[in-house]
């Protein structure tokens, strides 16, 4: 969750045509194009295998004190907390449940994103070992009741704690017990920016079915190879799925904002307090103010960032749609991402390749990824052919992007493990439950010596990956 620093001194919003100015302001010629990548890991003490609580020993508190006084972070406050941290251009911030979550640089390729990663697994890695802590990196928390969750201490979460549930019977699960992956992308102008937001949502049934990685919750399987998916869809139909009129050919800047002003919002921030004006829509907001403040640019920032639609517009795309995994898993998703949409030639495929499938069928499609991953039948295909055929339009772009690390290696090497789970057939959420059906003997727990989702595990990430070394 984005942690947003206020200024206070936000200009007014004049009318509603003032709004798309924001999206405006995030357009980027092609050499300035760049990509994000944002992840969350889920924390347990080795010794009880319980969640990490903010305060005490060994908790959220004090193990971003430690990442300030070794590494250089510094610290962001709320109320006399620390709720983040910056270092140039990366943050690190809480999830409501405790969630851990690194929000990187914006990088050049997805060879940058590999040394960024390896690089925070290094500090993460001694850190954690000093405290005896385990970070699991999967999509949904396997173990812990949501009702048996932390709460981090940011103030939002609060009024959000209050919120959510009268919309969705699963928001809270959503809040506190799930982790994702995501990528943000930049765009041109409207037209590429109504591009890439028609094929990344065309494309987020594979990208759930590629990445599924959380088959269990509360101690056992669920029945669904992305839980996290499941969950979404049973938080707040309001603000979260697909996004009206995305599909229609002439869907623009205006369309995004028309669609934000109707989403009821959750708080304004006024003289250091956030205000619950939860189940007010922005639109009257911006018509009428509430009980005696005018809404500003600064609102209508905050209030982008409580959307959850499968990709969010703001100066550039966050694509939300995988699941956490392993690291090597983030640096293929940030090579899938570049390789699918930096390219104009594999944009087009990908656009082609989806052009037949129905628009109305997305939410079924989306869910019957969650459940089965690429076993889902999609446009009389099998899941796993389209990834297939998106892996390859990804691998090419990626060649003829040819941007090389110093070993003269491009960034196709970052696809390999998507390659695997497709020839495979096998997700990375399927290979737990069969750990858990036998060498596991259903023992829940055992996941967390599970090597492959441990963040920091003895052996370091860089080789299997094929990463450079941050040093």
């Amino acid at each position: 969750m984005t942690t947003t620093i206020f200024k206070g001194d936000s200009p007014a919003i004049g009318n509603p045509g003032e709004l798309a100015r924001m999206f405006q302001s995030g357009e980027k010629p092609r050499a300035a194009w760049r990509i994000g990548t944002e992840h969350e890991k889920i924390g347990f003490r080795n010794a009880t295998g319980k969640p990490l609580p903010y305060e005490g020993p060994g908790g959220i508190q004090e193990i971003l004190e430690q990442f300030r006084q070794r590494f250089g972070w510094k610290a962001v406050l709320e109320g006399g907390n620390v709720v983040a941290l910056q270092r140039g251009q990366g943050s690190i911030t809480l999830e409501p449940g405790g969630q851990f979550e690194l929000s990187g640089a914006i990088l050049e390729s997805a060879h940058q994103t590999c040394v960024e990663l390896a690089q925070h697994q290094k500090e993460m890695r001694e850190i954690s070992l000093d405290m005896g802590i385990t970070w699991l990196m999967a999509g949904r928390n396997p173990l812990i009741p949501t009702a048996e969750m932390p709460w981090m201490p940011k103030r939002r979460y609060a009024l959000m704690r209050r919120y959510l549930p009268t919309r969705g019977k699963m928001a809270l699960d959503m809040m506190l017990g799930t982790a994702t992956a995501q990528t943000n992308i930049d765009y041109a102008n409207e037209a590429d920016m109504s591009r890439k937001l028609r094929a990344s949502i065309s494309v987020s049934p594979f990208i759930t079915a590629l990445f599924a990685n959380s088959p269990f919750a509360n101690g056992r399987p669920t029945g669904w190879l992305s839980e996290r998916m499941h969950i979404w869809e049973h938080t707040d139909p309001d603000r979260s799925g697909f996004i009206p009129r995305v599909f229609a050919g002439d869907f623009g800047y205006a369309d995004y904002v028309n669609y934000a002003l109707n989403v009821p919002m959750f708080f304004i921030y006024r003289e250091g307090e956030y205000r619950d004006y939860g189940g007010r829509s922005f639109r009257e907001f911006l018509e009428r103010g509430l009980d005696g403040n005018i809404a500003t640019e600064e609102d209508w920032e905050l209030h982008l960032t409580t959307l959850f639609p499968l990709v969010r517009v703001k100066k550039y795309l966050e694509l939300r749609m995988a699941d956490v995994g392993p690291l090597s898993m983030v640096c293929a998703l940030a090579a899938l991402t570049r390789g699918l949409f930096y390219d104009d030639t594999a944009l087009g495929e990908v656009l082609a390749l989806t052009s037949k499938l129905r628009p109305e069928s997305y939410p079924l499609m989306q869910r019957e990824a969650a459940r089965v991953a690429l076993r889902a039948e999609i446009g009389g295909r099998p899941g796993r052919e389209w990834c297939r055929d998106l892996l390859a339009i990804a691998r090419a772009g990626l060649k003829r992007l040819n941007v090389l690390n110093a070993h003269g290696q491009n960034e196709t090497k970052y696809l390999d493990p998507l390659d695997e789970i497709v020839e495979s057939g096998t997700t990375l959420a399927e290979r737990l439950l069969a750990e858990y059906e036998g060498p596991w003997g259903r023992r829940m727990e055992k996941i967390l010596n599970h090597e492959p989702l441990q963040f920091c595990p003895d052996v370091p990430m860089l080789e299997s990956a094929g990463c450079e070394s941050p040093e």
